[in-house]
């Protein structure tokens, strides 16, 4: 990372660390106004971005990575990081990125912008719909036997319910959920049951 910043003639480097501890000692220390961390660096990288984003709001975080993961690039996110930076880029990309978070942005690693932007609306919209339905005790129930792998049959002799009335609560399970499946039907509620 120093190498990076020694690269960077406009950055002036205030601390290292090596771990995800030593980061967070390092903002305590020194409050810089851009933390620069490695998402690969030993420790609970993204619980610590958590605790930093919580504890020194002024600090922004931004990740620099060598594996170009949008799953990766979300969790970070998601933790509360405002930039997302692979390793090996140009100096001016990190600048860029500095820039970006300094000036309350978030900033994305080109190349990767477009899927973490898509997956973060994909996952906003699973949240939405999750968040607008409601399951009544009946359906709750129903999904609890899901769980279990149980088929129609089992279900209705385990809730005391008739097999036409369980394929009933089926499909509207299925289409409350907006799922195809039983499979989809169990996901979707377990969304909306954790909502």
């Amino acid at each position: 990372m120093s190498e990076l910043i020694g690269d960077c003639a406009q950055l002036l480097l205030v601390g290292e660390a090596s771990d995800a501890a030593g980061a967070m000692l390092t903002v305590q220390q020194s409050s810089p106004e851009v933390l620069l961390m490695d998402f690969s660096m030993p420790g609970d990288v993204v619980g610590t971005i958590e605790r930093i984003v919580l504890t020194y709001p002024d600090t922004r975080v931004i990740i620099i990575t060598a594996f170009s993961s949008v799953d990766s690039a979300v969790k970070a996110l998601d933790a509360g990081a405002m930039g997302f930076v692979l390793k090996g880029g140009p100096c001016s990309e990190v600048i860029e990125a500095i820039d970006a978070v300094t000036s309350g942005q978030m900033y994305v690693a080109r190349q990767y912008a477009a899927e973490v932007l898509m997956e973060l609306r994909r996952r906003d919209r699973a949240r939405e719909v999750s968040a607008s339905v409601r399951l009544n005790l009946r359906e709750r129930q129903i999904v609890g036997q899901l769980m279990h792998a149980r088929t129609n049959r089992e279900i209705a002799e385990s809730l005391k319910l008739s097999e036409k009335t369980v394929k009933h609560y089926m499909t509207n399970l299925m289409v409350k959920l907006n799922a195809r499946n039983r499979v989809e039907v169990v996901l979707a509620a377990q969304h909306s049951l954790d909502a």
